[in-house]
């Protein structure tokens, strides 16, 4: 049997394709996960803790590695690999250089591609940089296409992809979630979570938020502020420049479960993450969002996220309200999450078996 190749590379890719790897399973598939090592620090443990064992990992990060550099090692280390298994499909998730190099990599040897996670755009290349791009091209390399929502479907029409194999899925992001929470332990009931680490906010920006950060821990003392620090060095240096009696609780990545845990367990959560405003809407979080534009409108439209940008005086405003009011709190808690039923990886293992069985 020809074995489907998942793909992936950084720690949320894992986290979402876990779902579609046991769907596969479930359907007597060879799902054959591959890592190209984009996220060296924070992958091994998540890809043991959901389950994944990469059969083959490239291992290509590197401090200060720049994307071209990573886009051409993906190329160079998984076309020798495509050659080897010879895979009847593959499969990427995402926004990623790792999404978007693989796809590319499978355009060369002729291997179809599903994406998914496919069609979501803010429609601003620099916001998220170079995500928007990466996906852009993902989706247009691909064979098929998983949207997580209507408005990702609506996109792609809009961009000339459309047809059977154009499908709306669910996001995989609350398969993941739904099934880290029945495992996660519960700590730190009532907290502030914090998750920033996009790098169109390092320096000025990302100062400013902590320290509307610090301001808020202040005002709020029952109210603990979270950070788990990622560990790019620009997010630890910002970091090690508050003062030292700010009360901001900083503490080392955590391990998916950990995390999903402290995430049930908060009251409010202000990130810049695209997969925690994803999961944090599965759990009934509400969530501020700390960019300038979003590719997840639905979260703003079904009213348990607020876009509040990168300024202070905005985040200070708006999370000072939500934690002064109840009631505001619990509206947005009651919010429909607009991401899927949790069932988005058996939809996706289902039309990847469709396609093999199409074109055997």
């Amino acid at each position: 049997m020809r074995p489907v190749l998942l793909v992936l590379g950084t720690r949320p890719e894992a986290v979402k394709l876990a779902p579609v790897a046991r769907a596969l399973r479930r359907r007597g598939l060879r799902a054959v996960v591959v890592s190209t090592g984009q996220h060296r620090e924070l992958l091994a443990h998540t890809l043991a803790e959901v389950g994944l064992r990469p059969a083959v990992d490239l291992r290509l990060m590197r401090p200060g590695l720049p994307h071209a550099r990573l886009s051409a090692g993906v190329l160079q280390g998984l076309i020798p690999v495509l050659r080897r298994l010879k895979p009847a499909l593959a499969l990427v998730q995402g926004d990623t250089t790792t999404a978007a190099a693989a796809a590319l990599a499978c355009l060369y040897e002729g291997v179809p591609v599903g994406h998914v996670e496919a069609g979501l755009r803010s429609f601003d290349r620099a916001n998220p940089f170079p995500e928007e791009a990466n996906r852009t091209v993902a989706d247009h390399l691909s064979a098929l296409h998983f949207a997580p929502t209507p408005t990702a479907l609506a996109n792609l029409r809009r961009e000339g992809i459309s047809g059977r194999w154009a499908m709306l899925t669910g996001n995989t992001a609350v398969d993941a979630v739904r099934w880290a929470a029945r495992r996660a332990p519960r700590r730190d009931e009532g907290c502030l979570l914090v998750t920033l680490h996009r790098r169109e906010s390092f320096g000025d920006p990302l100062a400013g938020m902590l320290g509307a950060l610090v301001r808020l821990s202040e005002r709020f003392p029952d109210t603990p502020v979270v950070f788990p620090a990622h560990p790019n060095p620009a997010v630890r240096a910002a970091l090690r420049r508050l003062p030292r009696r700010a009360r901001l609780r900083v503490v080392a990545p955590l391990p998916y479960r950990r995390f999903v845990g402290l995430l049930a367990s908060c009251r409010l959560v202000l990130t810049d993450s695209g997969g925690v405003q994803e999961e944090a809407a599965a759990l009934g979080k509400p969530v501020l969002v700390a960019r300038d534009a979003t590719e997840r409108p639905e979260l703003i439209a079904s009213g348990g996220g607020i876009l509040v940008g990168r300024r202070p005086r905005n985040i200070e405003r708006e999370a000072g309200r939500l934690l002064s009011d109840g009631r505001a709190l619990a509206r947005m808690s009651r919010a429909k999450n607009p991401f899927g039923d949790g069932r988005a990886g058996e939809r996706i293992a289902a039309a990847a078996a469709r396609w093999l069985r199409s074109v055997r």
